[in-house]
């Protein structure tokens, strides 16, 4: 999918010119892959663009720096601020916004203690993950070979690059068999997630989603998702997820901020359901995007407005 390039990109406080973001090629996070990253949607709504659950967003990435001993000197306030700098300097209407912690030049042992960390934060336009249609088709996915990360080895609830490579490896699989995504499997052989999103499966009208245990991460969206149950009155639970109710579950989607609420029509070839969107999806896409768009109103608190300034980004 590419990037159409902005005008600006904020680095350590300050903005510069897209082309001007780069690293050295010896950088700590090349050879490691020692960078803490996020994902975050900017709408266009009925009054400007908004920016969903930044501070949930830039609390995830101060923990995911946290776990991985990077310190830099911005506050979830602070770095929540820039990103609404970001998007007002760019003029943008709707975008997905990048911000990226990484150990940069200066050392380069594996440790990286010593390196000093550069924060980026990117935006540029971006629609439908899984293509404009899965929203309300589905996607056909398949159960990888490729399992999630075992406990105690790489942390699950860091949303870290090096993680990515183990999605990587789901996501090509899933390609080259035809499929538009893959689920992991944890190391018990319970479903985990997909190779960037979170799952959700339904059954007898009750939502079931993996616990933070099968080595899934802590998903912005999956936590509103769960948040809209309640609101909705749909019986949602966290609890252990064996292969084969992906197969004879009612319906299954993905959820992230990427594929947003993303219906599954099939698994392994398998049928899900009718093999189109379920009633549970379908209400729950409806109450999420009338949300986002302005058209009910943001009862949680989710959507910061780009052009009410949450505080003085450095420029």
């Amino acid at each position: 999918m590419a990037m159409k390039p902005t005008e600006k990109i904020w680095h350590n406080g300050k903005f510069i010119r897209w082309e001007d973001a780069t690293i050295h090629v010896l950088s700590h996070v090349v050879s490691y892959g020692s960078a803490v990253f996020e994902g975050i949607r900017c709408y266009e709504t009925k009054g400007g663009p908004a920016i969903f659950r930044i501070q949930e967003h830039m609390q995830r990435l101060v923990n995911s720096g946290k776990i991985y001993r990077m310190e830099w000197p911005y506050t979830v306030d602070e770095l929540s601020a820039a990103a609404g700098e970001l998007v007002r300097a760019n003029k943008m209407a709707s975008c997905y916004i990048r911000p990226i912690a990484l150990r940069g030049y200066g050392d380069i042992g594996v440790g990286g203690l010593a390196v000093p960390t550069e924060v980026f934060m990117a935006c540029w336009e971006w629609g439908r993950y899984l293509g404009p249609e899965a929203i309300e088709q589905g996607v056909d996915v398949c159960v990888s070979s490729w399992n999630r990360m075992a406990p105690n080895t790489l942390p699950s609830m860091a949303k870290a690059a090096a993680n990515y490579m183990n999605s990587q490896l789901i996501h090509m699989e899933a390609h080259a068999n035809g499929y538009s995504e893959g689920i992991a499997l944890d190391t018990n052989g319970f479903v985990s997630e997909g190779s960037g999103e979170n799952i959700f499966v339904a059954v007898d009208g009750t939502l079931i989603t993996p616990p933070l245990g099968a080595s899934v991460l802590p998903g912005i969206t999956r936590s509103s998702v769960m948040t809209l149950c309640e609101d909705l009155k749909i019986p949602v639970r966290e609890q252990l997820v064996p292969r084969e109710l992906l197969y004879i579950a009612d319906e299954v989607f993905f959820t992230g901020t990427a594929a947003e609420i993303s219906p599954l029509r099939s698994v392994d070839r398998i049928k899900v359901g009718k093999g189109t969107r379920g009633p549970i999806t379908k209400a729950l896409q409806e109450e999420f995007f009338s949300i986002l768009s302005g058209a009910r109103p943001d009862r949680h608190n989710w959507l910061t407005p780009v052009n009410v300034p949450l505080g003085a980004a450095t420029r």
